[in-house]
């Protein structure tokens, strides 16, 4: 009954080419309102299989099945081995189903005010769809292979995406900046999932993460290298591939660069798809996570909490707005990613595993609100930086408000849905390691800081600011899905979502632990209440603060000097230090050698080529000289 599913991943491919293909053959609104309504029939198509997942067929004897809806085989590696091409449908898919068409359709509408009159729009709408069609294939995958094939292809699209205003050269840097840094972590990525399929002789999901079949765990069981087991270092390689497109520590550098591009495409990147794919891949080969690699898993914790607060701190330094949302992006994504660390299997004990999506579910909602809003506030000052702005509050009233609902949202101010989540990923963090939820418990408060930091510098502290020109809200295109994803975000926590996800596909009942949901409100509402103080109004608080933690506030402004130590590594050791000594020696040994023994060989060639003269003369004078050589030879014998 899931094949009406296939058109899901059909329809923004076949959008692709043809608006690819169609480029400047018709109006550019054309391109935008064919892209939009394809996108509308995806989303309808993604909520009808949603209903019918979680309401009706999905649910047999408690447990919520892996259905596949579309499966044929590709390619035949092996008599096991077969890359497969499919549609998986179960609880985790299913949601990002609905999370990745609702955003993107906002950012679709919300592109034709925000893009309007922009050169390549229909290029534009084309890379949209093609970005999309490549979660979409992400998330559904049958198999690993299949979602490591589209995992490159959404590394494709936001290349291309971010890179959008091609004549800039700081947007061709931050492009070829993401690929790379990307591209680096997905070479990890393949070699764990060939290690993995090596001795699990399969890509599918289904086998792989059976709880019951532990073959693959079996197998590698007294294999190691180093001292650690074989299966272990798959899954951490496959772990590094989550690194790079999650942007956790130390890969994270390509995120706040990736702010180049369009702000919608920023909402869409960096908001519900390509940086949580990190997220989804640990959620869909969790078993093998917990079952056979727990050590891993511990790992995936402290690497999700030191990336958290690491950004959290330097959110709290940046002026460019967008880039202190791509930083406030690294902190909840590294959030999802410690509750995955943090998690059992089975019923209450899964806990993160269910927080971690559903975080990934609110946030996806109120941080694509954030970027959209950042973009209307963009569109009307004409700049990122926040001393551009201030007292907007009396100019962009409905912007004011959708962007006020999200910093509470993402602050974990009840009754707005990051409360929700958020609490519940601290409530597991505190039962599994108390160091985590310190850790987590501090970020809320960061959190609530640097967002009201950046609501109040932008709303509120005018600081007798006066516009070259009378600043206005965005048009009704624009502030559409600003309202929309507001109510989203004002609703959607009170989703029983432990009815739906769970890590053993069993719902189970969850209830707010008001002590700990109470301990993360008061440090939410204090962080809050100093960022009143610093910047609801002009104050020379913020610089006296910044003067007295001056060595730390330079280091965090600097967001730690990772990228200059990314430029060290390069191009000091990489580049100098281990590429430049290899290409000399190509060029001057292996290629000398070559070129030396061409040489040779023509020299030679050059003087026995009268050997071959073609005179009887010569022929007759070296045949009488040869004899006598050898008459000579005997003689002497």
């Amino acid at each position: 009954m899931f094949t009406y599913t296939l058109p899901i991943l059909v329809i923004p491919a076949l959008m692709f080419i043809f608006l690819g293909l169609m480029d400047n053959k018709f109006k550019p609104m054309t391109s935008g309102i064919l892209g939009t309504i394809g996108l509308g029939i995806v989303a309808i198509l993604s909520y009808i299989a949603a209903y019918d997942y979680f309401f009706s067929v999905g649910l047999i004897d408690g447990i919520y099945q892996k259905i596949i809806a579309f499966n044929f085989e590709w390619l035949k590696i092996t008599e096991h081995l077969h890359i497969d091409l499919g549609i998986l449908l179960d609880p985790i898919s299913v949601m990002m189903l609905v999370v990745i068409s609702t955003v993107s359709l906002m950012v679709h509408i919300y592109s034709f005010g925000y893009m309007n009159g922009e050169r390549g729009f229909q290029r534009y709408y084309a890379l949209l769809s093609l970005f999309t069609f490549s979660m979409l294939g992400l998330v559904v995958a049958t198999n690993i292979f299949q979602m490591y094939i589209f995992w490159e292809l959404v590394g494709v699209s936001s290349y291309s995406l971010i890179g959008f205003y091609y004549t800039k050269k700081s947007a061709i840097a931050a492009s070829k900046k993401a690929f790379i840094v990307t591209r680096f972590a997905d070479f990890f990525f393949l070699v764990g999932i060939l290690l993995v399929s090596f001795y699990s002789e399969t890509f599918d999901f289904i086998s792989l993460t059976n709880p019951e079949n532990n073959e693959l765990i079996m197998k590698t069981a007294g294999l190691s290298f180093l001292g650690i087991s074989v299966l272990s270092w798959g899954m951490m390689l496959i772990f590094m591939g989550g690194v790079g497109k999650s942007a956790m520590l130390p890969f994270h550098i390509w995120l706040p660069d990736a702010m180049e591009g369009p702000t919608p495409v920023s909402a869409l990147i960096h908001a519900a798809t390509m940086v949580v794919a990190g997220v989804f891949l640990v959620a869909r080969l969790f078993p093998v996570y917990y079952l056979g690699t727990p050590e891993v898993l511990t790992i995936i914790a402290y690497i999700g909490a030191i990336t958290s607060l690491f950004a959290a701190i330097v959110a709290c330094t940046q002026t460019d707005i967008k880039r202190v949302l791509a930083f406030s992006t690294i902190s909840q994504i590294a959030y999802m990613i410690t509750s995955l660390g943090v998690s059992g299997l089975a019923g209450h004990e899964g806990l993160g595993y269910m927080a971690s999506m559903f975080h990934l579910f609110t946030h996806a909602f109120f941080k694509a609100l954030l970027f959209l809003g950042a973009g209307a506030v963009i569109h009307a000052v004409h700049s990122n930086e926040m001393s551009a702005m201030g007292g907007l509050n009396k100019y962009l009233k409905i912007t004011n408000i959708t962007f006020l609902i999200a910093c509470l949202a993402i602050a974990g101010i009840p009754p707005f849905s990051g409360f929700f989540s958020k609490d519940e990923i601290l409530v597991a963090a505190f039962h599994s390691d108390k160091i985590l939820f310190a850790c987590l418990y501090f970020c809320a408060g960061l959190t609530a800081f640097y967002m009201f930091r950046l609501y109040f510098n932008i709303f509120w502290n005018d600081n007798n600011k006066e516009y070259e020109h009378t600043p206005h809200e965005a048009p009704f295109v624009m502030t559409f899905p600003l309202i929309f994803l507001a109510t989203l975000t004002c609703v959607c926590g009170f989703i029983p979502f432990s009815h739906y996800v769970s890590a053993d596909a069993m719902p189970f009942e969850t209830h707010i632990n008001w002590a700990i949901a109470s301990a993360s409100i008061g440090v939410a509402l204090i962080g809050i209440g100093i960022a009143t103080k610093m910047y609801f109004k002009k104050s020379e608080i913020p610089d006296k603060v910044a003067d007295t933690v001056k060595g730390l506030y330079t280091s965090a402004y600097h967001k730690f000097y990772f990228d200059e130590i990314w430029v060290f590594v390069t191009k000091r050791i990489i580049f100098e230090g281990i590429s430049r000594p290899i290409a000399w020696f190509d060029r001057h040994v292996v290629d000398g050698f070559m070129n030396g023994l061409s040489w040779t060989t023509n020299f030679v060639s050059q003087k026995t080529k009268n050997l071959q003269s073609g005179l009887v003369q010569d022929y007759v004078t070296i045949f009488i000289g040869g004899a006598l050589v050898i008459v000579l030879i005997m003689i002497l014998i």
